[in-house]
């Protein structure tokens, strides 16, 4: 029991990065239809900026790698997205992919090929312990802090002016749009909270893994990618219940899969998922409502 617990801590935390990452995916999707396969890089410069920082504290830390995301999101939404906001969707997905590896090649050029390494705080490093039941800070710490973003966004769209024209946006842009929305106020919102939403992932990862490189971002935001098309792209509800269920499902089979099936990890989490897909297509979570891009 104490093993099965463990392991679903593990899941938990997991799963709330995938979540974390899934909503910035999700609350962008469901406003432009645009997958912005660029998030990823959202997460790699918070990231280089925890580097240059040095062993700044965290009050100083947290701050900057929100702040930055947010910057080059809004930097990203203004001069990337906003000329081809009509354009076809095809040109949408190929200038995320076009800012995507631009922001890569500019890290690598900047930082080099050579991944750093960071310690953002020792205090991650240290555990609870309740009888034979280790909990990691760290895991204490992922889980306490998505909770409170997800309430926070939450609170967000539901009692703020600007909230409510995102959630409106999501649901008939065009509709929202005759009835006063700004376009480019909401659109630039949801591009500002997916950032900072991105931020909190990096330093979440970052203080897993303590390995910054030009690539990170991708892998991770490719799994998150994965559980928000499980959950229901256009369902922040379905993004935050994907990435749990991904989380589960990938310790699950690192724990629990015959070594000499350890390489095929990552396979069988994704035919898992497809057969999910195949009973539902439009992922676990579908809204009622029929939503239309701008």
């Amino acid at each position: 029991m104490t093993t099965v617990l463990q392991h679903l801590i593990d899941a938990i935390s997991l799963g709330s990065i995938y979540a974390l990452l899934g909503l910035g995916i999700a609350l962008v999707f469901g406003i432009m239809r645009l997958v912005n396969f660029a998030h990823g890089e959202l997460v790699m410069v918070s990231a280089y900026a925890a580097t240059e920082l040095g062993h700044a504290s965290l009050f100083v830390l947290i701050p900057v790698m929100l702040l930055v995301p947010l910057v080059f999101a809004l930097a990203m939404e203004r001069f990337a997205f906003r000329p081809v906001r009509r354009a076809a969707e095809t040109t949408l997905m190929v200038t995320s992919f076009a800012v995507s590896y631009l922001l890569q090649n500019l890290a690598m050029l900047i930082f080099g090929a050579t991944p750093r390494s960071i310690n953002l705080s020792t205090t991650f490093s240290e555990s609870f312990s309740a009888g034979s039941l280790s909990v990691p800070k760290l895991d204490v710490a992922t889980v306490g802090t998505t909770v409170v973003l997800i309430v926070a966004l939450t609170l967000f769209l539901k009692r703020t002016r600007l909230g409510i024209q995102v959630r409106a946006s999501s649901e008939d842009f065009t509709m929202a749009r005759v009835l006063g929305v700004r376009a480019n106020i909401v659109i630039a919102s949801a591009f500002g909270i997916s950032g900072v939403l991105a931020g909190a992932a990096s330093f979440l990862l970052v203080s897993q893994t303590g390995t910054v490189f030009s690539t990170m971002g991708q892998t991770a935001v490719l799994a998150a990618f994965v559980a928000t098309v499980l959950g229901g792209m256009d369902s922040l509800v379905g993004a935050v219940a994907g990435g749990m269920i991904l989380g589960l499902l990938t310790v699950a089979l690192e724990s629990y899969l015959p070594t000499s099936l350890q390489q095929y990890q990552q396979a069988f989490a994704y035919i898992v998922v497809i057969m999910v897909l195949v009973g539902r297509p439009d992922g676990l979570f579908v809204p009622k409502t029929s939503r239309t891009r701008v």
